[in-house]
């Protein structure tokens, strides 16, 4: 089975389909779904996506609460980062949050799965657009 780490900004897509890249974030979806595909991420992917859409989006009290269980029903397997490599890329230019994601992605050896161009210029030996995953 092929693993990849996801970030924030591919998760968000799954829940606004009108975004663009929602239609190659959704087969992400699917594939893991169909047991075709092992999902990782630190464990503040949900809290990112959970404050997006109540902050930004000004989501319902009751629309967070089914995002938060449907995160929880994905079993997307939640790793602690480890703190070296995050230091190295927050050097490098990422904020701790991003760079949590990627360290996750080193650890795991899967690809970074990210829409966030700065991810994508900084990280390019890791991380890879929704169109490339």
């Amino acid at each position: 089975m092929r693993r990849a780490v996801l970030d924030a900004s591919v998760v968000l897509k799954w829940f606004k389909p009108e975004t663009e890249g929602s239609d190659e974030a959704l087969v992400l979806w699917r594939r893991h779904r169909a047991g075709e595909l092992a999902l990782s991420a630190p464990h503040l992917l949900p809290l990112e996506v959970l404050n997006a859409l109540g902050r930004r989006g000004r989501w319902a009290v009751e629309e967070l609460t089914q995002v938060a269980t449907t995160i929880d029903e994905l079993a997307i397997d939640f790793v602690e980062p480890d703190l070296t490599s995050v230091a190295t890329w927050v050097g490098r230019g990422l904020s701790a949050y991003d760079a949590a994601y990627v360290a996750v992605a080193e650890q795991e050896g899967a690809p970074l799965v990210t829409a966030d161009r700065r991810l994508l210029t900084i990280a390019r030996d890791v991380a890879v657009g929704l169109t490339e995953a």
